[in-house]
């Protein structure tokens, strides 16, 4: 079973800015904001670290079962991450089984327990951390019911919750972290929101990219290569750009309609030395080769759909030579 942290509290909403999936961009209906179940005036204890893959599996998670279904499901799931001290990094997530009764909604622990442990046997280093759900980014009574249920696991669970009707150009998504309150002599449990930050490792920024790539070009007339060159000349005009900004404010303080600044001359002056770098014998034989190489491959791949055309070619035909062939038999055998 994952290592129990010993936190008692939970998170707080990003003002990082990005894009919302298109898979979760319908669905659910939304809740009323509700500010019953937040604490105020309590500041968070923890920062978390949030990893695209666990957005990407939410969202895949939410749609598959809608499509699957064709309603509004009530998804569920376990949060996987490294804890620091006070900083969390949520890395990955897999789903949970839950089942209705009077109460409302109950967790499968067996089940939890099992996929618990197989992911522990693939990645050794990362703990529950909490879990997620769908829905507004508003805290609910059946969140603080879940929540009740995942303390028993780790008392210091985390929720994330992804809106996806949220209009917002912001991500949809609210952590919170979990508190207990005296209120009225009772004690009462409460969550408080959590700041936190994107983060991405070199191997998710590729997926991620790719991901978004194959989705806008599946249904694109135009091809990959085209495509990427788009992007080359945008960054080469960019860079143009800048170079243009360069020259007109040198030239403006040569001019002394502005004045100089040491540190940005010092800057420029260090652009400039690098260029005598692109001009040396050892960078000529690399772009060389690197063209040779690249031109080797177009043409190879020329020739490959050369012959891959030729050899269907050649199939039909001798599909239809057989046709022929096998008619004129059987009208000898007539005649």
């Amino acid at each position: 079973m994952f290592q129990q942290s010993k936190r008692l509290k939970m998170n707080d909403e990003s003002s990082t800015e990005m894009p919302s999936s298109s898979s979760v961009a319908d669905g659910v209906v939304p809740e009323a904001d509700n500010e019953e179940f937040l604490a105020t005036g309590v500041p968070a204890s923890v920062t978390i670290a949030l990893h695209p893959l666990v957005i990407m599996n939410i969202s895949d998670h939410y749609t598959r079962i809608k499509a699957q279904e064709g309603v509004v499901p009530k998804v569920y799931g376990a949060l996987l991450g490294k804890q620091n001290g006070r900083n969390l990094e949520l890395y990955n997530s897999f789903e949970l089984q839950h089942s209705e009764n009077a109460e409302g909604c109950v967790i499968e622990m067996e089940y939890f327990q099992n996929k618990e442990e197989q992911f522990r046997q693939v990645f050794s280093d990362l703990d529950f951390l909490g879990w997620y759900t769908v829905g507004s980014s508003s805290a609910t009574e059946q969140d603080i019911k879940i929540q009740k249920q995942m303390i028993t696991v780790n008392e210091s669970s985390l929720l994330l919750k992804l809106d996806p009707l949220s209009k917002s150009s912001n991500l949809p998504i609210t952590i919170y972290e979990s508190m207990i309150d005296i209120i009225d002599q009772q004690p009462r449990m409460l969550f408080i929101k959590v700041q936190y930050t994107l983060v991405t490792e070199e191997a998710e920024r590729i997926g991620v990219d790719h991901v978004a790539r194959v989705s806008t070009a599946a249904q694109s007339e135009i091809s990959q290569v085209s495509e990427y060159m788009q992007v080359q000349q945008s960054a080469i005009k960019m860079l143009s750009s800048r170079v243009d900004i360069i020259l007109q404010y040198v030239s403006a303080v040569k001019d002394g309609h502005i004045p100089l600044d040491q540190s940005i001359m010092r800057q420029c002056l260090s652009l400039c030395q690098r260029l005598p770098v692109l001009n040396t014998k050892e960078f000529q034989g690399e772009f060389h080769e690197q063209c040779s190489d690249i031109t080797l491959m177009s043409y190879l791949a020329t020739i490959t759909k050369g012959c891959s055309i030729t050899n269907e070619l050649i199939s039909k035909f001798n599909v239809i030579y057989d046709k022929h062939g096998s008619s004129r038999r059987m009208r000898g055998l007539f005649f």
